[in-house]
């Protein structure tokens, strides 16, 4: 990966729902409509027109994303995205890619410049973090590169420190 594609992408640790950011990656069901985990956390400090406007979505299906706007967050758009619930098949890495590639493609269709991802699939849906962080990183980093004329920061936002180490290993950090 290229220094200046490594250099879009920071992490944060702390509470996504705090990021003033063009938009927030959430590690959604696919209802849309809340749970546990990341999602409830969003959901809460969002406030309630943010189920409200999910209603109107039709759910989503994994590997898709779909935007609303983000209320009482201090950033402007949630992207709700479903995670592949992890069970060892070879479509769980290709599902887990989507995620991050259709929430980046979202985000620029709708001129965002900034979008921090909570780890998805990393919680209940039981994908090993270590993995799940190497597909965040490279799906990243090759859209980066593959959009190298549209300025986008990619934060990837860590609830702990455990998360924290596997990404700052993975971008040599």
């Amino acid at each position: 990966m290229k220094p200046e594609t490594l250099e879009r992408m920071k992490i944060d640790v702390g509470d996504i729902t705090k990021l003033k950011v063009d938009a927030i990656v959430n590690a959604a069901n696919r209802s849309l409509l809340g749970g546990g985990g990341v999602d409830g956390a969003i959901h809460k400090a969002a406030g309630r027109e943010l189920v409200e406007e999910c209603r109107t979505l039709g759910g989503c299906e994994t590997g898709e994303a779909k935007i609303t706007r983000g209320y009482k967050l201090p950033a402007k758009h949630v992207i709700h995205t479903v995670g592949p619930i992890y069970s060892g098949s070879e479509s769980d890495p290709v599902k887990l890619a989507s995620c991050y590639r259709n929430s980046l493609n979202l985000a620029k269709a709708n001129q965002l410049h900034s979008i921090a991802f909570a780890a998805i699939s990393c919680g209940v849906y039981g994908y090993p973090n270590h993995e799940a962080v190497d597909i965040a990183v490279t799906t990243c980093g090759d859209w980066l590169e593959a959009n190298e004329g549209y300025d986008m920061e990619v934060i990837f936002s860590c609830f702990g420190e455990r998360m924290e180490r596997l990404y700052r290993d993975a971008l040599g950090k």
